[in-house]
């Protein structure tokens, strides 16, 4: 009978266990976002438009021919435009 309740303690014992290491595991699982996910989407879009900006920079002022800051100007645009819908 005691061989009884000492295997019956135990196993009591493993189940708290098993109980105690579920409850962390979800505990874990909630987390405190420090780097909210809107403010992850703001930094990704931003980073974006720079990419693209000096990726047009780039390519128009040391690839091409002309000057850097002219990629951002509305007439640099216009005239590509005009030369890509040109009708013959």
């Amino acid at each position: 009978m005691v061989a009884n309740t000492l295997d019956e303690n135990r196993h009591q014992e493993a189940n708290n266990e098993d109980k105690n290491k579920r409850s962390k595991a979800k505990r874990k699982k909630e987390r405190i976002r420090i780097f909210p996910i809107w403010l992850r989407v703001l930094v990704v879009l931003v980073l974006t438009v720079l990419a693209l900006v000096s990726g047009l920079m780039f390519g128009y002022g040391v690839i091409g021919d002309g000057e850097a800051a002219e990629v951002l100007k509305k007439d640099t645009w216009q005239h590509i435009i005009d030369i890509v819908t040109k009708e013959k």
